[in-house]
């Protein structure tokens, strides 16, 4: 076998790993999953678990690398596409807010756990997660500061907090559909963000 079709096999199987480990500490909580538990939902022996991961706390915290990783490239593709496009820089963010909807409803266990996670304060993982963390909320500070540069945005705006607060908007949001309002279609969420997003809440008496 040669080095490409091993390394696209290994990947599935961390894939895999994912996956399960995701599940299980989502349902269960991370203290209480173990990693007999995570090899037989993954379908793999325990050795494999240990073969790709140091161990459970490695393994979660290479789960949270790559799935914000996931998150921040959608985001990151959305906005250029946008560009290629011609579209403004609040089209840009309305189209990762999307983006961001889009994600969070493919894999609703990992975003629990990420949100969970960031009010954490005695993780070992917490710097990492710090890191990853950062790396989305820059991809929306990127369109934010160009935005102002062009004129479109307010040179005013805070934009380290408004790129968090954007971010933070579409979890809650999203979550707050997931859990309580699943009947919604995520156009229809898409669309009361993207009127937040525009300023479209105002009155006529405003």
């Amino acid at each position: 076998m040669d080095s490409s079709a091993v390394s696209t096999r290994r990947e599935a199987t961390r894939q895999r790993l994912y996956e399960a480990a995701v599940t299980l500490i989502a349902e269960q909580g991370f203290s209480a999953t173990t990693v007999d538990e995570i090899a037989e939902r993954a379908g793999v022996a325990k050795g494999t678990v240990y073969y790709n991961f140091a161990s459970k706390s490695v393994l979660f915290e290479e789960l949270l690398r790559h799935g914000v990783g996931l998150l921040t490239a959608s985001l990151k593709d959305a906005a250029e596409a946008t560009d290629k496009n011609g579209g403004s820089k609040v089209d840009a963010l309305d189209a990762m807010i999307r983006a961001g909807l889009v994600f969070i409803d493919r894999y609703p266990a990992f975003t629990q756990l990420y949100v969970a996670e960031l009010w954490r304060t005695n993780r070992a993982w917490q710097s990492t997660l710090l890191v990853v963390r950062q790396q989305a909320v820059a991809v929306v500070e990127e369109v934010l500061r160009g935005g102002v540069e062009n004129g479109e945005l307010s040179d005013e705006i805070d934009i380290p907090l408004t790129a968090a607060a954007l971010v933070g908007m579409v979890l809650v949001a999203a979550l707050d559909w997931q859990a309580f309002q699943p009947q919604r279609s995520l156009d229809d969420v898409h669309a009361a963000l993207s009127r937040l997003l525009q300023g479209r809440v105002s009155g006529t008496r405003a």
